[in-house]
C-alpha cells in the first residue's frame, strides 16, 4: 500500500507562492503618494506677461540678485531657435524653484519648476526662442532669488518663424 500525501511541489507552484508572499509584503510598506506640484497653483498670469521684469515680479513678487552659484548652460549660437537646449544647476541649499525667462520671446516666462525638498536642484529643457535674446535662470533658495543670464544668438527663427 502506498500513501499519497498530495501533489508534489512543482517549480511553478513554488514561484507562485514566493510571488504571493512578496506582493503581500509590499502591501505593508508605507507608500506616500507623490504630489510634486499637484497642489501648487499654476502661475497663469506670469506666463502671459511680455516683459521679463514683470513676469519675474508676478511669479516671485521680488527681484533676483546675480549669483555665481547658479550655473546656466546654453549655447552661444543656436542654429535653430525652435529647439535651444538649456540647463540650470546650482550649489545653493534649500532650493524651492527654478524658472527660465527669455527676454525677447512673445511671453518672457518660458518654464518654471517646483523643486521638491531633497531633490537635486537641476533642470534641463529645450526652449523655443523667437530671436537673439538673453536667457535668465532664476533660482529661489531659502526664500531669496538668485539669477544667471546668458545671451543666446539665434540664426534660424523659432517663435517668429
Amino acid at each position: 500500500m502506498t500513501a499519497h500525501t498530495g501533489p508534489h511541489p512543482t517549480r511553478r507552484l513554488i514561484l507562485q507562492g514566493a510571488a504571493s508572499v512578496a506582493l503581500i509584503g509590499l502591501g505593508n510598506l508605507p507608500f506616500a503618494p507623490v504630489r510634486a506640484a499637484a497642489n501648487d497653483k499654476y502661475p497663469e498670469e506670469a506666463f502671459k506677461l511680455k516683459n521679463e521684469a514683470d513676469a519675474i515680479k508676478a511669479l516671485y513678487g521680488k527681484t533676483a540678485e546675480p549669483s555665481d552659484k547658479v550655473r546656466l548652460d546654453a549655447p552661444e549660437i543656436a542654429e535653430n531657435g525652435g529647439v535651444v537646449p538649456i540647463s540650470v544647476t546650482t550649489t545653493l541649499d534649500k532650493v524651492t524653484s527654478i524658472s527660465l525667462f527669455v527676454a525677447e520671446n512673445p511671453n518672457a516666462l518660458a518654464a518654471s519648476y517646483k523643486i521638491a525638498e531633497g531633490t537635486m536642484p537641476a533642470v534641463a529643457n529645450r526652449l523655443k526662442m523667437a530671436k537673439t535674446s538673453n536667457v535668465t535662470a532664476i533660482v529661489e533658495a531659502d526664500g531669496k532669488l538668485y539669477s544667471a543670464t546668458k545671451e543666446v544668438k539665434v540664426t534660424v527663427g523659432g517663435c517668429g518663424g
